[in-house]
């Protein structure tokens, strides 16, 4: 690597102003001395939980969603090694289907740390970010989706392998869980 190590960008992006950019993402992570570029595009899909949506609106409080995402990217250097660029951006307000929700990207001189830290920062962008999404369906209503932020299974160590993060966390919501473990609701 051309004498960077860790370099890192974060970006929430008003889809009112511009749209985000995986070019730009490729860009940031790139580097002569990298062998391995990985990136991650989420979009917009058209049906989810059995409805047919027409949109998503996202909101966050700016500040505290990219200090969330810089939190994660140094995570990933701590966990993964020095060696790595890393890009996140996320959208906020109105999407259609189809576009570009948010785009995570990794670059390190080895594939392996490429898919690595890309799974790790787009899994705790999901699980951890102060982001709140709104569904918009076909027959005209919309609602808040339920989320990860604070669900219990967001609090696995991140360096605990995926396929028992996966198996611990399966989207069930019975209750509210903060970030130092201690529970918000019972349901």
């Amino acid at each position: 690597m051309n004498a960077h190590a860790g370099i890192l960008h974060a970006q929430v992006v008003d889809r009112a102003l511009a749209a985000l950019d995986p070019a730009a993402a490729i860009d940031f992570v790139s580097d002569p001395g990298f062998g391995g570029l990985a990136v991650f595009i989420g979009r917009v899909r058209d049906f989810n939980h059995g409805r047919v949506v027409t949109g998503i609106s996202y909101d966050m409080f700016d500040a505290l969603a990219l200090n969330g995402f810089e939190r994660i990217m140094q995570q990933a250097l701590a966990d993964i090694g020095p060696k790595l660029k890393l890009y996140v951006a996320h959208a906020r307000g109105r999407l259609a289907i189809g576009e570009l929700a948010v785009v995570v990207a990794a670059g390190s001189p080895h594939r392996d740390e490429a898919f690595r830290a890309c799974r790790r920062v787009i899994e705790a962008v999901k699980h951890t970010s102060p982001i709140w999404k709104r569904e918009h369906y076909q027959d005209g209503s919309s609602e808040w989706s339920e989320g990860c932020t604070l669900c219990e299974s967001a609090l696995v160590p991140a360096s605990t392998a995926d396929t028992e993060r996966e198996s611990v966390h399966a989207h069930r919501h019975d209750r509210d869980v903060a970030a130092d473990g201690m529970a918000l609701t019972d349901v």
